[in-house]
């Protein structure tokens, strides 16, 4: 079989991370498989790059921000050279700029349709993953839908909204966007023309063929009340190497990681950790605090927080807190899973997030807050806890318990390794990805296109 994937980058975390797994799986599995990204970081023959679109020159960079200077004094006399300042702004960062400051989506790059033509020209699957982060025209689905099978596989909501990758408590866009409450939310605009975006989107659905996954059956529910109307779609569990994530001697990996052996290890793991705006990092700090208030043990408590942006230590009540930077390497952070003795995972919104996995496959209980597709991979007092979103009482509570009494602690960490062995192997993802493929396959070969689940 020969497969095309599309994916924002081929190394990172996240989406592009399941992205670079299957697509190195496909390969392994004896097909020809190729990835095209919007940027490259290995040196994978098999990885395609899409040039980015030129950047205008300097010498007009210069000009534009030399106008917005000489405007300044002039910014508190009225609103219409603030105006100008902006669209100045705007101008100098080029098509993105001024696609942002107008509020519309920019899918103005013509190099990504050029590069997917040329590479599945004679490709039977096209398996698509996250479109946003300005490398691909969106508009070029149509053709290639109707050229081979396309297989799109969501990772979060932009697809079905006029600009945001999850839309929190916003309902509009089951409706058609438009009065946006939060235009910061990623991708951000500064200006909202989300009702039109919205629209551009439907049309482009609307004479599109698309087969659609979801990892999660929350993500499905939003495919279901959104304007995408797939010729069939799947729900796809994630999968991680559990040759990798998998349980090892906790002492022995605490002292390769330089970690006291005798604390009490509660971990986090997030892309940007305090900043990452769709995680919660305010009520997972807060539950840690509350946790050291009411700690009674002579242990010390240690709290890591794995991903930020640097790597910094403080002391909440008596709570040894470190911030260590993100990592690449699965490897080294499989330890950090393996050193802990409970992860825990708060988000305002969250489709089906690897770290619970890759937890849970390190025999690491895990304590979440119940939002998005976190039910579907976490088994309620079997393989952790489930707390509401935004209560870090409740998340205190839940980890003292844990941490006081050892052997629920051990019966969670082995009900967690054995679901993540029998739900969630990236072999078994691949599998399930591998036989879609074909049935559509066979679909298209006798011209079936009937709307269906499978």
């Amino acid at each position: 079989m020969k497969i095309v994937s599309i994916s924002t980058s081929d190394i990172g975390g996240g989406a592009e991370r399941v992205a670079w797994l299957l697509f190195q799986a496909y390969r392994a599995r004896g097909h020809h498989a190729k990835l095209i990204v919007g940027a490259k970081h290995s040196d994978d023959t098999d990885v395609i790059e899409i040039p980015p679109r030129r950047p205008i020159s300097a010498w007009w960079t210069h000009v534009l921000w030399s106008l917005h200077g000489r405007l300044s004094p002039l910014e508190n006399k009225g609103a219409g050279a603030a105006t100008l300042r902006a669209l100045l702004r705007a101008l100098s960062k080029g098509g993105t700029g001024i696609a942002s400051a107008l509020g519309y989506e920019d899918f103005d790059f013509p190099a990504s349709r050029r590069i997917t033509q040329q590479e599945t020209a004679s490709t039977d699957i096209v398996h698509v993953h996250n479109l946003h982060g300005n490398y691909f025209d969106l508009r070029y689905l149509q053709a290639l839908s109707r050229r081979r099978p396309v297989v799109l596989t969501l990772h979060d909501m932009w697809m079905l909204t006029g600009h945001c990758a999850y839309s929190l408590d916003c309902e509009r866009w089951q409706a058609g966007c438009g009065g946006c409450p939060d235009l910061g939310l990623y991708p951000a605009l500064e200006r909202d023309n989300t009702a039109v975006n919205w629209r551009r989107k439907r049309q482009i659905y609307q004479r599109s063929r698309l087969y659609v996954v979801t990892p999660s059956r929350w993500l499905m529910a939003q495919v279901e009340q959104s304007m995408v109307q797939p010729i069939a779609f799947r729900v796809i569990p994630n999968g991680v190497d559990l040759s990798v994530f998998r349980t090892v001697d906790r002492t022995r990996v605490r002292k390769a990681l330089g970690l006291p052996i005798d604390a009490s290890i509660l971990l986090f793991v997030a892309n940007g950790a305090a900043e990452n705006l769709y995680k919660d990092y305010t009520t997972i700090r807060a539950a840690v605090a509350q946790v050291a208030l009411n700690w009674c043990s002579k242990q010390p408590l240690v709290f890591l927080a794995l991903g930020s942006r640097a790597a910094q230590q403080e002391v909440v009540n008596g709570a040894d807190i470190r911030h260590i930077a993100y990592c690449s390497d699965p490897l080294i952070v499989a330890q950090y899973y393996q050193a802990a003795d409970i992860f825990l995972h708060a988000a305002r919104a969250d489709t089906f997030p690897n770290t619970i996995l890759e937890a849970q496959a390190c025999g690491t209980p895990v304590i979440a807050t119940a939002i998005g597709g976190v039910p579907d991979q976490l088994d309620d007092e079997v393989t952790g806890f489930l707390t509401p979103p935004g209560d870090s009482g409740a998340m205190a509570s839940r980890t003292i318990q844990l941490l006081t009494h050892a052997e629920m602690r051990q019966r969670m960490a082995l009900e967690a390794a054995e679901k993540a062995r029998r739900c969630f192997d990236l072999q078994r993802q691949v599998d399930e990805y591998l036989n879609w493929f074909q049935w559509i396959l066979d679909a298209h070969a006798n011209g079936g296109y009937s709307m269906r689940t499978v």
